[in-house]
């Protein structure tokens, strides 16, 4: 074996606690880089296979109504490859034992097509039981999710309110759609409240009085075609017929949502492994540094036996590379556990055929590549300056540094300190550099901390605006077809109803500087109190009685202020079109959205004063015999009800938050204790010497664990403050990176957030500590105070 090499794994085993932590650094950086592209990988790759083997069209468009007569004329728009027309309804669904109805949206299935094998679009996958037969009893499918949620299985039966008649249907199977992947009601996950289920496509017709129609579409598109025109042209083509407005496979709810996920992915697996890499970058750096210069005698001696610059240097190289290949090694196995663990909750949010975690070979190699990289970078800048020593030169001691008097000393201000808070002041000063770099790798560790936890007040954050302050009341309804606003006044004779409000949600386009947006505009009563806009900074908004009022994500996309004009193109019904000025922009988090007062907006509709929804607030007490009513309501097509959702809300999304933040916790922890613990091994092996003189002239082991471990407080105190102003700027950056055209999350962190992240970085700075503590008692002062001078 070489000479180097054995100098080489002497000196591994010499520091093996610092190389332990600085392994732990990197394998954090590595593990976070590695899972989280994997997952990313697995995530795209099952979505991508899924849409590929489903044939999930590109094309999505809703309608009013249709005839079926259309589907030539679509067919043969240029770019078009394939046509399917369906119909889709949701309905109020009554599950035996379960006291709150649901909502299903149940579509029509092409039973001759599915037993023939020749699904087309969006083609289901049988997940268990067989496919409905026709004729007899009504026979369903029901996504595989919600049967799973609910504890339904093939030969339950349950009923439902289509079109106002209650009818028994009979489930034989489960199934899962590419055009469902993520199943929402409302944006969030929801699978014990929402499901899909399908039946036979003529029964579907016949019930809901669709026969020769059709109110949804999905195109398949040839490769190479542009979406924009067709388009454009399915718009024109169904416009006489209520159209909503077609739109890309981007837009569909489920492919945004799982597009959404993999963008955060990608920010997450960038912006938390560069932290760690450059972290663990600076403690080599500060290490070898430490390390070169005790050893700058042997480097004489290595270069008088002829050993050159470069193979010295390429040395000290190897030994930081030895100590990222460890951290890499630890990271790649602790990316699986991580990775898989990641993939089993999107399994429990995402429906894919086949959810499979790989690691991709290019994900080891830059992996690798990276730490090494990070590892010989920190090392050259703590080498390149002795290894160009010449051997005459590198057998004395380094130059003392040059001493003056600190700031404090030159303001008069020393006679106040004691001379152990001077000896520390003095080392701040003398070493600025190291003592920056150590704060603001404390301070990163702060951040982390931060970053992670305060998705957890971000959630609640949402929660209380949606669930508390928007959506005031309890129980949110939807008639079949528009109503008298005295029957939603009529609401209010139910069991337990204590008040009711009618609002109304129609889609819309916009136009305004030549800009177009399709969305919804809602209409609410003026002294709205159960259904309300609240503004992030305001709170709730009073609606006008004239103009419109808009949130900020549509008013930027349109370019609009207040004062200005905009066209509406009203989609349905009469397709009234009107003008209408701004009269106010509200901040809200979910979407691009129009709201005006109620009487306002059917005036502009000019189609009767009717509404299709209603809120309600219900006397808890009183809710069994309420849902009782409902189910028993025919004109009832479905229901929003919030605890349910929220206490859904809370078991997925929360949960799944407080295992990554938990993770980042970890994470966090270990950076803290890998800065704090090798700055202070550091700071005693250069300062050995003074404190082993400094116990012989008479001071006791805990005076002298005061000097050194008070620079070690002094740098905590400092990096704290930094450290929570880092975390909202880390916080910001990856809300910033991750928001999207559909959604404006501010940036919540509450004061616990902050002081709980001080604390647990002060427990790690405090473990450093007391192990540095320990190695202060063992200091053996013979061998210490033998050093030569």
């Amino acid at each position: 074996m070489k000479t180097l090499t054995i100098k080489l794994w002497r000196d591994l085993g010499q520091m093996r606690a610092q190389v332990a932590t600085i392994a732990v650094v990197v394998a954090i950086g590595v593990a976070g880089f590695v899972s989280m592209f994997s997952v990313h990988a697995s995530l795209q790759g099952a979505r991508d296979a899924l849409y590929r083997d489903n044939r999930l069209g590109d094309v999505f468009a809703s309608v009013k109504r249709a005839p079926l007569h259309l589907r030539d004329r679509l067919g043969a728009l240029e770019g078009v490859a394939e046509v399917k027309l369906d119909v889709v309804f949701d309905a109020q669904i009554d599950l035996p034992g379960v006291l709150p109805p649901v909502t299903g949206r149940f579509i029509g299935l092409d039973l001759a097509r599915v037993h023939a094998a020749r699904q087309g679009i969006n083609a289901l996958t049988l997940k268990r039981g067989r496919w409905p037969e026709r004729g007899g009893a009504l026979e369903a499918l029901v996504s595989d999710r919600f049967a799973a949620a609910r504890g339904l299985n093939p030969g339950d039966t349950v009923h439902a309110i289509l079109n106002g008649r209650r009818e028994r249907v009979h489930l034989v199977g489960t199934a899962a759609s590419p055009e469902y992947v993520f199943a929402s009601q409302g944006g969030a996950p929801d699978d014990q409240s929402f499901g899909i289920w399908w039946i036979d496509r003529d029964r579907m017709t016949q019930v809901f009085d669709m026969q020769g129609a059709f109110n949804q579409l999905s195109l398949r598109l040839d490769a190479g075609a542009r979406l924009a025109p067709v388009l454009e042209q399915v718009d024109r083509l169904l416009e006489p017929f209520g159209a909503i407005g077609a739109t890309g496979r981007d837009k569909l709810l489920s492919a945004m949502i799982v597009d959404d996920e993999l963008s955060q992915l990608k920010v997450m697996g960038t912006v938390l492994p560069s932290i760690f890499l450059a972290v663990a970058m600076f403690i080599l750096n500060v290490v070898l540094s430490r390390q070169v210069s005790t050893q700058r005698s042997q480097i004489a001696a290595l270069k008088a036996l002829g050993y050159s610059d470069g193979a010295i240097a390429w040395h000290y190289i190897q030994l930081a590379i030895a100590i990222a290949g460890v951290g890499t090694l630890f990271g790649l196995v602790l990316s699986v556990a991580i990775g898989k663990g990641m993939l089993g909750m999107y399994d429990e949010v995402f429906r894919f055929n086949r959810l499979v975690y790989v690691t991709s070979p290019w994900l080891v190699v830059v992996s690798t590549g990276l730490a090494a990289a990070a590892a010989a970078t920190g090392t050259w800048a703590a080498i390149r300056a002795v290894v160009r020593l010449r051997p005459a030169q590198a057998m004395q001691p380094p130059a003392p540094p040059a001493f003056r008097p600190t700031v404090v000393e030159r303001l008069g201000l020393a006679r106040y300190l004691s001379t152990g808070a001077m000896m520390v002041i003095r080392n701040f000063e003398r070493r600025p550099l190291r003592a920056a770099f150590t704060v603001t790798g404390i301070a990163l560790a702060v951040a982390l901390q931060i970053s992670g936890a305060f998705w957890l007040d971000a959630i609640a954050h949402i929660v209380d605006v949606q669930f508390r302050q928007v959506q005031q009341g309890d129980v949110l309804v939807n008639f079949h077809r528009s109503v008298p606003v005295q029957v939603v006044r009529d609401l209010e004779r139910l069991p337990g109803v204590m008040d009711a409000e009618p609002y109304r949600v129609e889609p819309v386009r916009v136009r305004a500087n030549g800009r177009v947006e399709d969305t919804a505009l809602t209409g609410l009563l003026v002294d709205a109190r159960l259904m309300r806009v609240v503004g992030e900074q305001r709170g709730p908004v009073a609606m006008p009685g004239q103009g419109v009022v808009l949130s900020a994500l549509l008013a930027d996309a349109l370019g609009v202020r207040v004062g200005d004009r905009l066209a509406l193109d009203f989609r349905l019904w009469n397709r009234a079109q009107a003008e209408v000025t701004v009269v106010d922009v509200v901040h809200t988090m979910f979407g691009k959205q129009l709201y005006m007062g109620l009487e306002a907006m059917n005036r502009l509709a000019r189609d009767g004063d009717g509404v299709a929804n209603a809120a309600l607030q219900v006397d808890p007490h009183q809710m069994a015999a309420f849902w009782a009513a409902v189910k028993a309501a025919p004109g009832i097509n479905s229901v929003f009800d919030k605890a349910g959702t929220m206490a859904a809300f809370n078991q997925t999304t929360s949960r799944n938050m407080g295992v990554f933040s938990g993770i980042l916790t970890l994470f966090a922890v270990a950076m803290a204790v890998g800065i704090i613990y090798n700055s202070a091994r550091i700071s005693l092996s250069e300062r050995a010497w003074e404190l082993a003189s400094l116990r012989v002239l008479g001071m006791t082991r805990a005076e002298v664990s005061v000097l050194l471990l008070a620079e070690l407080c002094g740098e905590l105190l400092v990096a704290l403050p930094i450290g929570a102003a880092l975390g909202w700027a880390l916080a910001s950056l990856m809300m910033h990176l991750m928001s999207s055209d559909s959604i404006d999350f501010p940036v919540i962190i509450e004061p616990s957030t902050y002081g709980s992240a001080a604390l647990i970085v002060l427990a790690a700075g405090l473990a450093s500590a007391l192990l540095v503590r320990r190695k202060i008692d063992q200091l053996d002062l013979v061998a210490v105070l033998k050093v030569r001078e």
